[in-house]
């Protein structure tokens, strides 16, 4: 097995002990190896993200740390190729999908760069005479990342980036499952001209440095993406220190298909939807609610692209790659099957035959399914769609919020006064109509179970800082 089992702290790579397996999920065998950090280490990177906000970051201008992660930005388009090969062979996503992810991140980074200068405070009337009152942002200090493994480049760039930004200092516990590019990102940050302990990594279990760096006493800012039942525990242990927190949880995001859509920009945005990452993504558009008119036309389609769908390894470029683990394979597998008894499969719902030694799963569409079932209700996380009929929009709305959670809704008609009228009720923290998908000038996050807090845009660059009030008392004047 090739790699270094090391952490990134203060800008050196520190060797840690003990270790932890890197698996290729299209084969399921091990090809590298991660620092399994813990406590010590998680502590050493808060300390060294400490000091290299009070010595250096927190001084410099804008326009300069604007200026570094411009640079950041092009070097990994310039090392597109090999930070793509290395987020395939960690993740399984095909290899199309990889370089995405780094064009991705690299927009994720610009638009930090490019907005971060336009962030201002205000100057407020006051209610006292000779009074100037002042709101001015400034950074929360030392920032706590915590990211999951579907997509490690852009996740830390979304939420790294504008906390470099705008002055803090990180530390970043990347999943166990990927963590590769998140310390190469770290190392490229060095070499384009970050201080020492801007950028801090941790690889290393949830249980041990994901919950000591959510516990720690000295973070001043702490953002999660995973699991409902974790960003829990996460906000919990935040909570003892009283330590803001965002949290970007799961989805179980609908899309609406209404009879007068254009079903042939409609269907493949679906498909999309349920199938990048092989399904395992946040806001994948895993439930489709079609209007009663077109439901088995739109189900027919899709079944016929399910059904062509190319499963393979990454490397290969494939149209649907592995899921994640075994664990995460066998979940998938074990709620299909438990509501195959009262829904009808329509296509997939197995293990492709020839594809066993890796994590695959076939693309899976599901139809008589009824809005409370629990497939219809749970995140799989996985490539597994269940479709619904409805007859009005009335209807169409009330199923679409018919969940815990509320990340995405996506909305396909021709018809803008109905469309408007969805995006107003549609409980969830985006909608978009007639398309499924978002640059970084948007804002990103979810209502309810989903999480709370937001992500790119403008949002992004005002959550990691915190506003300082200062007031002014003109002195008299004589004369």
């Amino acid at each position: 097995m090739t790699g270094a089992a090391t952490v990134l702290i203060g800008g050196e790579r520190l060797p840690v002990e003990a270790t932890l397996p890197v698996h290729d999920p299209s084969t399921g065998e091990p090809f590298a190896t991660i620092a399994r950090g813990g406590p010590g280490e998680v502590d050493a990177a808060v300390q060294a993200a400490r000091a290299a906000f009070d010595r250096d970051w927190r001084h410099r201008t804008a326009r300069d740390r604007a200026r570094l992660l411009r640079a950041l930005a092009e070097r990994l388009r310039a090392d597109a190729e090999q930070l793509a090969a290395l987020e395939t062979r960690d993740t399984g996503k095909p290899l199309g999908q990889a370089r995405t992810d780094v064009e991705v991140a690299a927009q994720l980074l610009d638009f930090s760069a490019d907005t971060v200068q336009a962030l201002h405070g205000e100057v407020i009337p006051a209610t006292v005479p000779d009074v100037t009152v002042m709101a001015q942002r400034e950074p929360h200090g030392v920032t706590a990342h915590i990211t999951p493994w579907n997509y490690p480049l852009p996740m830390v760039a979304r939420t790294a980036g504008p906390a470099l930004a705008t002055g803090n200092c990180c530390v970043v516990k990347p999943a166990e499952d990927a963590s590769l590019t998140t310390l190469r990102l770290a190392e490229i940050a060095l070499e384009v001209g970050f201080p020492p302990g801007a950028l801090n990594v941790v690889p290393g279990l949830g249980g041990e440095a994901g919950a000591a760096l959510a516990a720690h006493p000295n973070i001043d800012h702490l953002s999660f993406t995973g699991s409902v039942r974790t960003g829990k525990l996460v906000a919990r242990a935040a909570a003892e220190n009283a330590v803001p927190v965002a949290l970007e949880l799961g989805g179980k995001s609908p899309n609406l298909v209404f009879a007068d859509a254009d079903l042939e920009r409609a269907v493949p945005a679906i498909v999309s939807s349920i199938l990048a990452h092989a399904g395992q993504t946040c806001s994948a558009g895993s439930r489709l609610l079609v209007e009663r008119a077109v439901y088995d036309r739109v189900v027919d389609e899709v079944r016929e692209r399910f059904a062509a769908v190319r499963i393979g390894p990454g490397a290969d470029d494939a149209d649907l790659g592995p899921l994640i683990n075994a664990r995460q394979r066998d979940s998938v597998a074990a709620a299909v099957a438990a509501a195959a008894g009262d829904a009808r499969v329509v296509t997939g719902g197995r293990v492709p035959a020839g594809l066993e030694r890796g994590y695959f799963y076939e693309p899976t569409l599901l139809d008589r399914v009824t809005p409370d079932a629990p497939i219809a209700q749970e995140e799989v996380f996985g490539p597994v769609l269940v479709a619904l009929p409805f007859d009005d929009a009335r209807e169409a709305i009330a199923v679409a919020n018919g969940t815990a959670y509320g990340l995405v809704t996506g909305v396909w008609t021709r018809d803008l006064d109905r469309a408007l009228w969805l995006a107003r009720e549609a409980q969830s923290g985006t909608v978009y109509v007639n398309l499924f998908g978002g640059g970084p000038e948007m804002p990103f996050g979810g209502v309810r179970q989903s999480g709370h807090g937001r992500e790119k845009g403008f949002e992004a660059l005002r959550a990691f800082t915190r506003v300082k009030t200062v007031a002014v008392r003109a002195a008299g004047q004589e004369g």
